[in-house]
């Protein structure tokens, strides 16, 4: 950092300053996000910075100050012409103050320096053109740009998109500007340097972006709408739970009807060897047929159908193999299986053939499953109740009491 030029300001420059701010406070559109009393007091202190280096006569120190001060009054006429508006301003003010007009002429000639295309044709445009761009070296540069871009908006002058704003402060970092004076070269031109890399990883980062939205756009575009995904997402979840309910309900009857024969084997069958209890063999076997034939019922409901776990190069390109099934594909190597979903990726058409495949041949084994499950709920059911009655039968008519009857009928007779 340099230190700023300490200069005893003449009657002069404390009314122009006064002037200044009043009138760009009170006369300015507001509108001006970056022409406006903030702008021009960075100028006249950007000034002061520069002029701490040069070898100027305090007359001439005096007026750079003057046209740091002046040089953007004209935009509260309006943008056009504004330079040679601020030119009108500051003679008809420093007229009034009792200037000189040879000193005005200068202040004159060095306002129209600050024309974004002139040429500095002497050390003070030199100093005045560097003050009045130096914002292009500071750290705030990207949000004192985007102030100038919204001023040109409001103002209808023009309206940038963020990508051409981009490419066009990129243009002038490069091109269109450059430093004058030693000192901004020294001490701005590497923060300059520093603000362009900024804008650069900035249109990078957007050309990214764009390329990315771009690409999604285009899928979007080829993809099918999303109702169809949803319907295809769905679908196959719903068969999923169904087929995950149906094992649950046959892993129940398993549990059931393992737990009754466990019962049957270990205290019912091993009554049977005595006479006494042979009235109970019919309701026994009924009872554990219809248990075994539920369990096998249920044992059917799970059992798995696997393929034969093979496909052949013609059986992907004539779409006739459903890779989505581990069945297709489990006694395959993982090069040939990596080939043939590469195969199906290249063709829409062949992927959602094999959801629907897939949709459709998990429906057959869930109509299975709930086919088998209905046969087995339905024995179940039955071989309880016929087991109920042929027990009551038997001890009803067969039991010890009955038993017990008869002999004694036979004996009284």
């Amino acid at each position: 950092m340099g230190y700023y030029y300490s200069i005893s300001m003449s009657d002069i420059l404390d009314n122009t300053q006064q002037f200044v701010t009043d009138l760009l406070t009170n006369q300015l559109d507001h509108k001006f996000l970056y022409h406006n009393l903030r702008h021009t007091q960075r100028v006249v202190k950007s000034t002061k910075q520069l002029l701490e280096s040069c070898s100027l006569s305090d007359q001439d120190r005096e007026i750079l100050l003057l046209v740091a001060w002046l040089h953007d009054t004209g935009y509260t006429k309006g943008t056009k012409n504004h330079e040679e508006s601020s030119c009108e301003i500051a003679e008809e003010f420093l007229s009034k103050e009792g200037y000189a007009k040879e000193l005005i002429a200068k202040v004159k000639s060095c306002i129209l320096a600050t024309k974004w295309n002139a040429t500095p044709s002497n050390e003070m445009d030199m100093i005045i053109r560097d003050a009045d761009s130096s914002h292009f070296a500071q750290s705030s540069y990207l949000e004192t740009s985007d102030l100038l871009r919204e001023e040109l908006k409001l103002l209808g002058l023009k309206n940038y998109s963020q990508k051409e704003w981009l490419d066009l402060n990129i243009q002038v970092f490069r091109t269109d500007h450059q430093f004058y004076t030693d000192y901004a070269k020294e001490n701005w031109l590497e923060k300059k340097d520093k603000n362009l890399r900024k804008l650069v990883k900035d249109k990078k980062s957007q050309k990214k972006l764009a390329k990315k939205e771009r690409l999604k756009a285009q899928f979007k575009s080829e993809s099918p709408d999303r109702g169809i995904q949803t319907l295809y997402r769905v679908t196959l979840k719903n068969h999923i739970t169904l087929s995950d309910i149906a094992d649950t309900k046959a892993n129940i009857l398993l549990s059931v009807n393992a737990i009754i024969i466990s019962l049957a084997l270990s205290n019912l069958i091993p009554k049977l060897d005595n006479p006494s209890n042979d009235y109970l063999i019919y309701p026994t076997v009924i009872f554990v047929f219809f248990s075994v034939v539920s369990m096998i019922l249920a044992v059917l409901a799970t059992r798995p159908n696997v393929t034969s776990g093979e496909f052949t190069k013609d059986d992907v390109k004539n779409k006739n193999v459903n890779l989505l099934f581990f069945g297709n594909f489990h006694k395959m190597a993982l090069s040939e299986y990596e080939w043939a979903i590469q195969e199906m990726l290249k063709d829409k058409d062949y992927i959602y053939t094999s959801l629907t495949k897939d949709l459709y041949f998990l429906g057959i084994v869930l109509n299975r499953k709930y086919a088998l499950l209905r046969w087995t709920y339905t024995i179940f059911m039955i071989g309880m109740i016929l087991s109920v009655i042929a027990f009551a039968v038997s001890f009803k008519f067969f039991g010890p009491d009955r038993k017990l009857e008869l002999l004694s009928q036979v004996l009284f007779f």
